[in-house]
């Protein structure tokens, strides 16, 4: 009887034994496949998209496809393969634009006086407004001076040479205390743009390390226009431009054509509305709408990391103009008076799906040689050790993410469809994509060249661009700690390899 209620303890035990390993294992197993290595290549990551088309990389091991495998066929060819290092403004060319950007963790003080907690450039944030013209040569050396966790400089909607898109891990190690990296790269379209650390992103964008990059006509602008920077940042939560809470004022003459350009580096989305006169919305990310219209009483949404160049023609009467950034604060323009009171902002969003008029793209959107979706979606699981709901790209969870794999001079068609119940600014580094069509629905205003794309809950989007700068490149959220959260691809041009991976000793972190 002993040995039958022994026996019996022990196929219960073992019964339990078995429940609780069934019961834990699977979670266990997903907590341990989901650690990331202490450095890794982005090439190694996730499984190789080819967009359809059959390349000599799929051809050679077609086995292999939806593996690793993949992304070491493309390092596997040494005859075609280039480092991305290889990739950069001529050498021997002399720079037309020279600027060195100090970096500092320090506490500092906002152009209104606040006290802030954070980092600066040349003792300061923002960090100097970097100022070219169409066709130079613009050649900027960062200095870390005591920024602890590294920096780097990403030129956000420049299409610069990949060697100096500034992504940790990707194009370069980050810059650690003591040390300096100079980039170069020639500014081939004039717009809005800026600059921002790429290194621990979300922290340290947020902290101070950012500022503005105007690009101008190599012809000197016509008499009778003015031109203002108006740079949207949160410091600790309190909404700044140019570093000042409350109104930036600016002056501007009578019958003066003025071009605002707002810059939004937050997080999320912001409505700009003019109060005073009718407004053009005149680019978009840094590309010129085509015969946009004047409009009154509507709101032009600008995405995060996307700028709005917002051109305002000046009363006759010397009456001023406030330009609503976001909410009763803005640019004030005024030459005798800025006393003009806040408006509400108004009902209507301007659609850039129907504004301006059509214009000739330049190539056939609808004969892609590359097609790609980029469903984004969330579900529970483990990032890196970490239980949580994460983001996901096509059904993978980070790091299991496509890498888009295209050819030079392809033309390629993304279709990209928002189902995670949040918005995303979807940022596609290196290139500008044309809007194609919104929920179906195709574009027949001007052409709506974006790198910042705002892709709302249940939206969907078609977009197209050519595939003309190689290199290895991030497709990425730009809310900064959806990023971190794994909403994160890239796009990989054929025979083009890094040397830098993500952690390691340099302690790489873009996000």
């Amino acid at each position: 009887m002993e040995g039958t209620r022994r026996r019996g303890a022990r196929l219960r035990l073992a019964l339990a034994g078995a429940a609780t390993i069934a019961l834990l294992g699977p979670p266990a197993w997903m907590w341990q496949d989901s650690l990331m290595p202490g450095a890794y290549s982005v090439m190694d990551m996730g499984y190789a998209d080819y967009g359809g088309a059959l390349t000599h990389v799929a051809a050679a091991d077609t086995s292999a496809h939806g593996s690793h495998a993949e992304h070491s066929g493309h390092s596997a060819h040494p005859a075609s393969a280039r480092s991305l290092t290889s990739l950069t403004a001529d050498p021997d060319r002399a720079a037309d634009v020279v600027i060195t950007l100090v970096a500092r963790r320090q506490r500092f003080r906002l152009a209104g006086g606040r006290s802030v907690d954070g980092y600066t450039l040349n003792g300061a944030s923002p960090g100097p407004v970097v100022h070219a013209a169409v066709g130079q040569l613009v050649q900027v050396r960062l200095v870390n001076e005591s920024v602890p966790d590294g920096i780097t400089l990403h030129w956000h909607g420049v299409d610069v040479p990949n060697a100096a898109d500034g992504v940790a891990g990707v194009t370069q190690d980050a810059v650690g205390v003591g040390r300096s990296f100079t980039y170069r790269f020639v500014a081939g379209q004039a717009g809005t743009f800026w600059y921002h650390s790429h290194q621990v992103s979300h922290e340290q964008v947020r902290r101070g390390l950012l500022g503005a990059l105007v690009v101008t006509p190599a012809a000197r602008p016509p008499a009778g226009t003015a031109d203002v920077v108006a740079l949207l940042h949160l410091y600790d939560g309190v909404r700044t431009i140019n570093g000042r809470e409350g109104d930036v004022h600016a002056e501007a003459r009578p019958g003066e054509r003025v071009r605002v350009r707002v810059i939004n580096t937050e997080n999320g989305q912001t409505p700009v509305w003019v109060a005073g006169a009718p407004f053009r919305l005149a680019a978009v990310d840094g590309t010129d709408l085509h015969e946009p219209a004047p409009v009154r009483d509507t709101a032009a949404m600008v995405t995060a990391g996307g700028r709005a160049d917002i051109e305002v023609t000046m009363p006759e009467d010397g009456s001023p103009v406030r330009v609503h950034i976001g909410g009763p604060a803005g640019v004030v323009l005024g030459s005798r008076s800025y006393d003009v009171p806040a408006v509400p902002r108004p009902a209507t969003s301007l659609d850039l799906l129907s504004y301006g008029t059509r214009a000739a793209l330049g190539f056939d959107p609808d004969r892609p040689d590359r097609r790609f979706d980029y469903e984004i979606g969330r579900r529970p699981g483990f990032l890196d050790g970490r239980p949580g709901i994460w983001w996901t790209i096509n059904g993978h969870m980070f790091p299991d993410v496509p890498m888009f794999v295209v050819a030079e001079g392809d033309v390629v068609r993304v279709r990209i469809v928002n189902d995670s119940g949040e918005p995303h600014p979807m940022h596609l580094h290196g290139h500008h994509a044309v809007v194609l069509s919104r929920d179906g629905v195709r574009a027949t205003g001007s052409p709506w060249w974006v790198d910042s794309l705002e892709v709302g809950a249940g939206e969907s989007y078609d977009i197209a661009f050519v595939a003309d700068n190689p290199g290895i490149w991030m497709d990425h959220c730009h809310n900064l700690p959806h990023a971190t959260e794994g909403l994160v691809a890239h796009l990989m041009y054929e025979g083009v390899t890094t040397p830098f991976t993500v952690g390691g000793t340099a302690g790489n972190e873009p996000e």
